[in-house]
């Protein structure tokens, strides 16, 4: 099928119904064992050194960002103060 052939094909929500019910409950559980079989898990060693990665970026960014907002904070301040 062409990408014109397809672009002017409509779905409604009786075609999708059927296209749907052609798989039988029985074939989905199959289909969706199928593709767990295909994940790959990562090992203990592989999600701790993810883990001690987020926390320790997680800390940079918390300090990063709380100077850009002592910052942004006397900048306020200092032009409230002008005001004043």
């Amino acid at each position: 099928m062409s990408l014109a052939e397809y672009a002017k094909r409509s779905f409604t929500k009786r075609s999708m119904a059927e296209a749907m019910a052609k798989t039988s409950p029985g074939e989905f559980m199959r289909q969706v064992q199928a593709e767990a079989r295909k994940v790959v898990w990562p090992s203990r060693q592989e999600t701790v050194t993810t883990a001690i990665m987020v926390a320790i970026l997680m800390v940079i960014l918390a300090i990063f960002f709380l100077g850009v907002d002592s910052v942004f904070g006397w900048v306020v301040r200092q032009l409230l103060a002008l005001a004043a």
